[in-house]
This record gives structure tokens, C-alpha cells and sequence, in this order.
């Protein structure tokens, strides 16, 4: 009689259980159909893909199987890494990436922290809304807009360069000018946006904080580095951590765009050397390979600086 009670009560929880998760569903069931889009794309675009990496080990034949028709092993890898111009283009990669870890974001903090400091709230949004709007111009309009400013025909920079006496410069074929340019559109275009979380995190700090340290005498000053900026600290950590894993994705669209013979030796980035050997030389495998190289070393920088800024600064990413 005990053991058929407690079946009994089994069954009943069980079919408590059920009716609640049915009914929370039910309850909640247009926040899954909100959901359904975007985890249709992850699954087709980001994980459906994956089964794609399989051609950095198998030797791929045009009008033959998209899979490949044989194993070759670590062929193609030990290819690119015998490859003298991929790793200039794994140097150039790693050079823009520094630089815009090194620009972009702490510029985007002291915007943020100098939006903050505006009292008028009229102006604030005016400001903020200003700034974003460049996040939304297309690429190819930008780089359009980069081509005709500094051309060197009639561009406007050159044009002024012209009445002060000085000669006029084809920036956008110069290598020494590319990695600037690149970094400058970088900045005018996403700090506005970039800058949208720390001012979410300044905003969510507590007010008594500033009250008591007003009480203690610091200035403005002093209370934005002991209180705004320890604050943040934990969304800058993370904001480092997800920028790290794409040291190796640079914007690949611009890039291509302002790319040219003259300056390739600077502009070629692992996404163009994966595009010209893929698409423009039809040799899949060894692109795969060399795309799989790239994603599982942002994996493993990821992981790294995770583990590093969690013993360091006791923030991290999980």
C-alpha cells in the first residue's frame, strides 16, 4: 500500500509539473515566437555552417561533392602556415585589431562619461542621437564618402591642402595612410554606438555613491576615476572580452572596399586572404582551413583573456 501511495503521488507531481510548464507556455508563447527568428538564423547562418569545416580536411573538387571527395588530413593547414603571405595578412589582422581595441574603445568611455556630464537633458539627447546616427550609413556609403573627400582630383581635404601650398596626397592608395583612414571611419562611425553600454552602466550606478564622496570633498573629477570608472569596470571587462575574440574579424566589408594593388601589402587582412583564395581562386579547402584556423584561435584568446581578467580584476565574462 506504501509503495502504490507513493507511485500515486509520483504520477500526481508529475502531471503538476506538466500542466505548469503547459501553462506557462501558453502564457508566454508570444515571446517564443519573437524568439523563433532569430534562433532560425543562428541555427542557418552560424551553426549550420559548421558542418561546412569538414573541407579543411578533405580535398575539395569543383563539380564533386561540396564535402570533398578525400581526406587529406592537415595538408592545407600545413600550407598556410608555409605561406609567406598569410601571415602578412595575420600581421596586418592583429595590427588593426591592437589599434582599434587601443582607440575605439576607451575613446567610446570618455564619451560616454563626457555625455553624462551634460545637465540639459534636451541637449544630451541631441548629442546622443547625433552620435548614433552614423551607425546606421551603409559601409559602401561611407567608404564612398572617405573616396570622394580625399580625392586627389577634387576632393575636398586635398582641394585645402592645395591653398595652404601644400602637394596634393592620394590617401586612399597610400599604404601609409590605409590603417589611419581605416581606424578614423572606425571612430567617427561607432563611438556614438559603442558608447550606448557604458552610458547604460553609468547610468545604473547608484547616486548615493557621488553623494558621499561629494560630502568627502572630491571634485568632479576625482569622483568620475574612484567612483564612476571602478563602477564600470565589470561592462569594460566584458566589452574587452567579446572585443579579443574578434581580433581576428576586422570589418571585412570596408576593408575590401578600400583595398587596392597599391596598398594591399597593409589592407590584406585574414578575411580578404580567405576571400581571394576561396571565392576569386576556387581553392575551398585551403580557405576553410585557414577560416577554421582563425576562428578556433579567437575561441581560445576568448577563453584566455576570460580567465585572465577573472584572476586580475575578479570580473569576467562567465
Amino acid at each position: 500500500m506504501t509503495a502504490d501511495k507513493k507511485n500515486l503521488e509520483g504520477v500526481k507531481r508529475r502531471g503538476v509539473r506538466r500542466s505548469s510548464v503547459s501553462i506557462y507556455f501558453k502564457k508566454n508563447i508570444h515571446y517564443y515566437i519573437l524568439l523563433l527568428v532569430p534562433a532560425l538564423y543562428f541555427i542557418i547562418f552560424r551553426y549550420g555552417p559548421i558542418i561546412g569545416n569538414v573541407l579543411a580536411f578533405r580535398r575539395y573538387v569543383p563539380g564533386g561533392s561540396i564535402y570533398g571527395e578525400s581526406w587529406v588530413g592537415l595538408k592545407f593547414f600545413r600550407l598556410f602556415l608555409r605561406d609567406p603571405n598569410f601571415w602578412a595578412a595575420f600581421k596586418n589582422t592583429w595590427l588593426l585589431s591592437f589599434y582599434h581595441l587601443l582607440i575605439t574603445v576607451p575613446l567610446a568611455i570618455v564619451f560616454a562619461l563626457l555625455v553624462n556630464e551634460i545637465k540639459s537633458v534636451k541637449l544630451r539627447n541631441a548629442v546622443q542621437t547625433i552620435s548614433y546616427f552614423p551607425n546606421f550609413i551603409s559601409i559602401v556609403v561611407v567608404v564612398g564618402m572617405m573616396k570622394e573627400l580625399l580625392s586627389p582630383t577634387y576632393g575636398l581635404i586635398n582641394k585645402a591642402l592645395e591653398l595652404v601650398g601644400l602637394p596634393s596626397v592620394f590617401f586612399m592608395n597610400e599604404p601609409g595612410w590605409f590603417r589611419t583612414l581605416y581606424i578614423s571611419s572606425e571612430v567617427w562611425q561607432y563611438t556614438g554606438w559603442n558608447s550606448i553600454i557604458f552610458f547604460a552602466a553609468i547610468t545604473a550606478i547608484d547616486p548615493h555613491l557621488y553623494e558621499a564622496a561629494g560630502v568627502d570633498g572630491a571634485s568632479r573629477m576625482k569622483q568620475i576615476f574612484h567612483v564612476t570608472l571602478p563602477q564600470m569596470m565589470p561592462t569594460i571587462a566584458v566589452v574587452y572580452i567579446l572585443s579579443l575574440g574578434q581580433l581576428m574579424n576586422v570589418a571585412f566589408e570596408k576593408i575590401l572596399l578600400m583595398y587596392t594593388p597599391s596598398n594591399s601589402q597593409v589592407s590584406d587582412v585574414i578575411e580578404t586572404f580567405v576571400y581571394r583564395m576561396g571565392l576569386e581562386s576556387s581553392n575551398y579547402s585551403y580557405a576553410t582551413a585557414v577560416g577554421l584556423f582563425s576562428g578556433i584561435l579567437g575561441l581560445i584568446i576568448v577563453i584566455t583573456a576570460n580567465y585572465l581578467s577573472k584572476k586580475v580584476t575578479r570580473y569576467s565574462l562567465y
